[in-house]
């Protein structure tokens, strides 16, 4: 099944799934799980609510593999919705948000515009780790060695094997992606069809 292409393996997976195949289910928590959990981490920074997050979002999969539409967009993009949107659910649910005038600090609860600042940063952060993990090896591998390894363009160039002129464009063209994280909405968080909140 993992050679099939992904929108035919998406297709098997809901039919699987509808069928109420456990099999499915596991096959399909082994593929996302390690996804929907760094989403919800990242978005969250709680690792216990990453990991309820993870349950909801696998058990609504469960419960409801029809609300998922191969014609609407991958089973990847579709989890990665629901991971988000459950994780801008716990964020509100798990912050007492007061009328909107202010944080009081003492208590730890935050302001209507708090949050939602909350919000749009994590929503930024998880977009970022899933344009970083969509793009190309060859970007992505640049960036780990400029940015991580903290190598110069030269000594990126030499380990990738290329000219440096070519680690260069490697690494504008991988923060150019980078840089659309804060600034439109990436493709797999609000496809057609999916923006009804869990």
């Amino acid at each position: 099944m993992a050679k099939d292409a992904p929108p035919r393996w998406d297709r098997r997976m809901q039919q699987r799934l509808a069928r109420g195949e456990a099999a499915a289910l596991g096959e399909l928590y082994d593929r996302f799980a390690a996804l929907i959990h760094s989403q919800a981490h990242r978005m969250l920074d709680d690792e216990d609510a990453a990991d309820v997050v993870t349950r909801e979002v696998f058990g609504h999969v469960w419960e409801n593999p029809d609300a998922y539409d191969p014609k609407q967009g991958s089973m990847r993009s579709w989890v990665t919705r629901l991971t988000h949107n459950r994780s801008v659910h716990w964020l509100r649910r798990a912050h007492d948000v007061d009328d909107g005038t202010g944080s009081d600090g003492e208590d730890g609860t935050l302001s209507a515009e708090e949050l939602e600042q909350r919000v749009r940063r994590a929503t930024a952060a998880a977009r970022a780790d899933y344009i970083v993990a969509s793009m190309p090896a060859s970007l992505r591998a640049a960036l780990e060695l400029a940015y991580i390894q903290r190598r110069d363009y030269r000594q990126t160039a030499a380990d990738l094997g290329v000219t440096g002129d070519e680690a260069r464009r490697r690494l504008r063209l991988g923060l150019q992606l980078l840089s659309t994280a804060n600034t439109r909405p990436l493709e797999g968080f609000s496809p057609p069809g999916y923006g009804r909140a869990l």
